[in-house]
Order: C-alpha cells, then sequence, then structure tokens
C-alpha cells in the first residue's frame, strides 16, 4: 500500500516537473510561476490591469507572466511600445493563432479576418484593400460626413423623446455607432429595434467581456477544460449566429450584386473577388465573412464606448460642458450644421474628446501580438512565437507623459497658447502597422456626434445618480459602468441672439 502511494507521488512530481512553465534564456522577468496554471492566481482575471501595473513596479517595464505553461510578455510604457511596435514593427506584428479569441472569431477552418489574422502578404493584401475601400466610400470626405450626420438624426428624436427625463444611454450609443458602420458595409440604416441591429449589439457587448476575462484565460490554461460546457462556450455560439447572419446578408446582396457599380463593402469585396478570379490569392467568400465581422465588431465597441464616457464626463466636468458649447456657438454661428473640418477652428472641443479617449482607455490591451521571428526588445531576448501584450492602458496613464496622468483635464491636449496638440503618448488604437482599421472613421464620428449633441443638448448628472463611478468594465473593449443622465435642450444663447434647434 505504502509502495503504491509513493508510486502515485512520485508520478505526480514528475508529471509536474514536465509541466513546469519554462522562462527562456534570455528572457524578461516576472513572477514564479505554478505549474499548469502558470500565474494565475496571481492576477484578478475580472480585471488584471491593477495586476500589470504592480508587477511593472517591481519587474520593469518589459514582464513575463505564464498563462498556463506558455509565456506572454506584458510591454508597459511608452518606450517599450515604441521600441516594439515602431522600430521593430515586423519583429512584433504577427498575432496568435491558438487562443479562445481565434476559435471563437474564426471557428473551425475559416478564414481569419484581418483583425485576428497573423502577419503575412494574405494580411497586407487584406488590410490594403480595406483601407482603400473605406477611403473610396468617403472616409475623410463630405459623403461619409452626411452618412454620419443622418444617423446623429436619430440620435437627436431619441434625445428629443426624452427632454427633461432620465434615460440609460447605452444601448442609444451602441446602436448609433452600429449603424454607422453598416451603412459603409451594407448601405442599410436599420431602426434601432430592427432585430438584426438588436441582435448584433447584444453579441458585441456580451462577447467584448468574455474574450479578456477570468473564462478566456482559464480556456487559454488549461487545455483539457475547453470541451466542458463552461462560460466561455457562449462566445463560440454568438459569433457563430454572428457570422450566419453576416453570410445570409452577403447571400442576399449577391442577389441584387452588379459588377462595376458598388453600393457598399460587400460590393466591393465582390468586384475585387470577380477581378482576381482563381489566382490563389487571399480574397474569398469566406474572408468578406470574417472581414465583416472584424469591421462591424470594431467599428460598434470602441465608438459607442467612448461616447458614453465622454457623456459621463460632460455630466460631472459641467465647466468643460459648458466651455465645449461656447466653443461650439462661436464657430458655428450661421452655419446649418458641424463639418469635420471645423474641428481645426475647436481646439477646446479636440481636448476633451482626446482626454475622454485617453480616460475611456477603450482598448486596454490592444490586441495580443506574436514575434514573427527571434528578436531582442531593449536587452532581452525573445524566441519566433512569444506572445506579446502591449499594455496600452499604461501609457495612456503614464508618469511624465502627462499633465494629469490619473484625472481627466482637457489642459493635456493643450499647449501654453491654448492650441489642440497630440502628445506621444496618445495610442489608444495602438500604434504601428496594426493599428486600427477604423481610427479615421471612429476620431470622425466622435467630433460630429459630440459637437451635435452639446449644439443642441446639456447633460445633467439625475440628482438621484448617486456618485458617478468612472471606473471602466474591463473586457476587449471597456465600457463604463451603466449610468442613467437627464437632457435637456440648450437655452436661447443671448450673446449670439439664437436659440439652437434640434436637426429634424
Amino acid at each position: 500500500m505504502f509502495a503504491s502511494v509513493t508510486l502515485v507521488f512520485l508520478v505526480l512530481v514528475l508529471l509536474l516537473l514536465l509541466l513546469k512553465s519554462h522562462r527562456p534564456k534570455g528572457f524578461p522577468p516576472g513572477p514564479r510561476a505554478v505549474p499548469v496554471i502558470g500565474n494565475l492566481l496571481q492576477l484578478n482575471l475580472e480585471s488584471p490591469l491593477a495586476d500589470f501595473e504592480r508587477l511593472a513596479k517591481r519587474y520593469g517595464n518589459i514582464y513575463c507572466i505564464f498563462i498556463g505553461s506558455r509565456p506572454w510578455v506584458i510591454l508597459n510604457g511608452l518606450q517599450a511600445m515604441r521600441e516594439a511596435l515602431v522600430n521593430k514593427a515586423v519583429d512584433f506584428s504577427g498575432r496568435p493563432q491558438d487562443l479562445m479569441v481565434n476559435h471563437a472569431v474564426q471557428m473551425k477552418d475559416h478564414a481569419p479576418g484581418v483583425i485576428l489574422a497573423d502577419y503575412n502578404q494574405s494580411w497586407k493584401e487584406q488590410r490594403r484593400f480595406g483601407l482603400m475601400t473605406l477611403k473610396n466610400f468617403g472616409l475623410g470626405k463630405q459623403s461619409m460626413e452626411q452618412r454620419i450626420l443622418a444617423e446623429i438624426r436619430q440620435i437627436t428624436k431619441v434625445l428629443e423623446e426624452n427632454i427633461g427625463k432620465t434615460m440609460r444611454p447605452q444601448m442609444l450609443f451602441h446602436n448609433a455607432a452600429s449603424n454607422i458602420i453598416c451603412q459603409i458595409l451594407f448601405a442599410k440604416q436599420f431602426d434601432y429595434d430592427d432585430k438584426f441591429m438588436k441582435y448584433f449589439v447584444s453579441v458585441f457587448q456580451k462577447t467584448s467581456k468574455i474574450i479578456n476575462g477570468r473564462w478566456n484565460m482559464i480556456y487559454d490554461s488549461i487545455p483539457m477544460l475547453r470541451y466542458l460546457p463552461l462560460p466561455f462556450q457562449i462566445a463560440f455560439k454568438l459569433f457563430k449566429g454572428a457570422k450566419e447572419r453576416h453570410l445570409q446578408m452577403l447571400t442576399e446582396n449577391k442577389k441584387t450584386w452588379v459588377p462595376g457599380k458598388p453600393r457598399h463593402f460587400i460590393d466591393c469585396y465582390l468586384d475585387e473577388l470577380k477581378k482576381r478570379g482563381e489566382d490563389g490569392s487571399s480574397f474569398s467568400e469566406d474572408q468578406l465573412v470574417a472581414f465583416l465581422l472584424d469591421l462591424h465588431f470594431a467599428g460598434t465597441e470602441t465608438t459607442a464606448n467612448t461616447l458614453l464616457t465622454a457623456i459621463l464626463y460632460l455630466m460631472n466636468y459641467p465647466h468643460a460642458q459648458e466651455r465645449c458649447q461656447q466653443e461650439i456657438d462661436k464657430v458655428l454661428d450661421g452655419k446649418d450644421q458641424v463639418s469635420y473640418e471645423d474641428r481645426h477652428q475647436m481646439p477646446y472641443v479636440q481636448a476633451v474628446i482626446h482626454e475622454t479617449q485617453r480616460r475611456a482607455d477603450t482598448v486596454p490591451l490592444s490586441v495580443f501580438h506574436k514575434t514573427t521571428k527571434d528578436t531582442e526588445l531593449m536587452g532581452y531576448s525573445l524566441p519566433k512565437g512569444t506572445i506579446v501584450i502591449p499594455n496600452l492602458s499604461s501609457v495612456l496613464s503614464e508618469e511624465g507623459q502627462w499633465k494629469s496622468p490619473h484625472e481627466f483635464n482637457p489642459e493635456n491636449f493643450l499647449n501654453d497658447q491654448g492650441e489642440f496638440f497630440k502628445p506621444e503618448a496618445f495610442m489608444p488604437f495602438s500604434i504601428g502597422p496594426r493599428v486600427c482599421l477604423g481610427e479615421a472613421l471612429a476620431r470622425m464620428e466622435l467630433f460630429l456626434i459630440v459637437v451635435t449633441l452639446l449644439r443642441t443638448f446639456t447633460f445633467v448628472w439625475p440628482e438621484d445618480g448617486g456618485e458617478p463611478d468612472f471606473t471602466p468594465v474591463f473586457g476587449t473593449t471597456q465600457t463604463p459602468k451603466p449610468y442613467r443622465m437627464k437632457v435637456q435642450l440648450r437655452e436661447t444663447d443671448t450673446s449670439l441672439n439664437q436659440t439652437y434647434i434640434p436637426i429634424l
């Protein structure tokens, strides 16, 4: 009996030794890892950002943690970020291909899309096409402005119906952001009660919390648990349903597609696919469906959550809201509507929007990178295939980079002459070759929506709203905790002798 117990014990010890997390030679330092689960027990899996900050103070701006038996390198601070993602961009532009997010979004044997695609010729072709198509559909031009302003009319209508009342804005801004990207993808503007719209907004909100949360890390750490009916299976089901609906949208649009006369992104892609023919390129209908999901998800979540953050701060910093309105009144005096070009005359509004993006910290851990070859970073050796996590949150609140790193302060984006400027540490959508594909669209949306709404409405924190909580809910995209807002029509501006009327 004793011999049997001893044998079992020795076998377990041997297995633990074999499964011991191995730190390669010359690798960044980090906390000691436990076999099988790595450093999971040392992290708050609901939101590890505070733990990442704590570890950076102990081990430096480049350190390693183990998720299961695999080492992940965390980059913190502007210097490390620029060295990796800009100066050594090719070395650090890969994407891991075997994490939960890959399995959920790509599913088995399906195309990787663009966001999660590895760094190769296929990804370059798809990204180049995406940038070109977004530009051709008016990104940065008046045609795109009109699409956004059309959606603002829907937002305005909802807000008008709630004048003097308190309301929850969460669904409103997600619906609006989703509708804007849908105009590009499908040339459709949905009603906010439409089943298609409600389904996707719900999918994006739910999956963004699963992908970078507790169950994601458990999935990536302990492969033997992957097939159990645990919460990460929800993400698989939701993404499958999303792809099926996008495929259905593709099938419907193919029936009315006229080659050479594109109405939207789908038509442009089908035109490109027809032009290339059977040349073995990366273009396929499967890749198109994956591309649609990428753009729809990213184009909804980042903008919506930043707008929610903007309203939250404007309500609780009424002097900032009032100063924005004064600048808007002055610049738009006599104009029917705002233009994106007006931003050059609104330094304070620009500063408030960018400070909102900084504090929103919408994509705190970017999208995980992977080294494409054996490389070095600031004295450390990283083998090919190393997973690298850019902690963008650490840069957006880095000491020495901001006048007020831990507070809401638009002065972070104003120089001594009151002119708008962007510090180098402003990188809410990452930097380098893998920077967010829709960043330019998001900038235009934020400016046009914020300015138009502040021209017409004042947003007030409700008397019974309790203490505001500015701590975002962690996820692939972070969002403010649910809150209520009170909507008021702007009063007559006697200095300009006019009253602003909502766009109808």
